[in-house]
């Protein structure tokens, strides 16, 4: 994996995520931005004059390192697809979910969730993963020994959760009331 290509990733996370304002970058309703603007933000900084157009796709597109699409782009625009810290909330379109999500967690975390359910922390969305590998490779983040709830999504759904979708391995909520997580023994 070209380091290059990591750098590149987290500062469209930090221009398209975290610190739009720092770059004048405004983000629409939905995170969504000019990709010309931001190609010239990255060519105005020494440490980014070498990325091209080419570049910054093969890292939309997942091409540079763990496979992650976190971004998209779309009609002359580019977006993060999750993951967003700034205060303006970014909307997504609520879809039905599949029976049963997981969220890969610290065991520090379980009494807290156990307690007042999924919240997003410092994010805007709970993040919840089709499958378990997936919700242990994002709990391996925060711990060595992730562990990994099982949310019953198409329940929570029916009770008025809504869930919205931002790529192929990742589901987003508000919030998930600990009455639909199953924690394991």
């Amino acid at each position: 994996m070209d380091r290059r290509f990591v750098k590149l990733s987290k500062f469209l996370s930090l221009i398209l995520r975290h610190q739009p304002e720092r770059f004048a970058v405004e983000l629409d309703e939905a995170g969504w931005t000019s990709f010309a603007e931001v190609m010239e933000i990255l060519q105005g900084l020494p440490n980014f004059r070498w990325a091209t157009q080419a570049d910054v796709m093969k890292v939309v597109a997942g091409e540079t390192g763990d496979g992650k699409r976190r971004f998209e782009v779309e009609g002359g625009r580019i977006r993060a697809r999750y993951g967003h810290t700034i205060s303006q909330a970014i909307a997504y379109e609520p879809c039905e979910p599949p029976p049963l999500l997981y969220h890969g967690t610290s065991p520090a975390a379980v009494a807290r969730i156990r307690a007042e359910g999924l919240r997003p922390m410092e994010r805007q969305y709970v993040h919840l993963s089709p499958d378990t590998k997936t919700a242990v490779n994002v709990g391996g983040r925060h711990t060595q020994k992730p562990i990994v709830l099982t949310v019953r999504a198409t329940e929570a759904w029916a009770a008025g959760v809504p869930f919205y979708r931002a790529d192929e391995t990742v589901y987003l909520a508000r919030r998930v009331p600990a009455a639909y997580i199953d924690f394991p023994l």
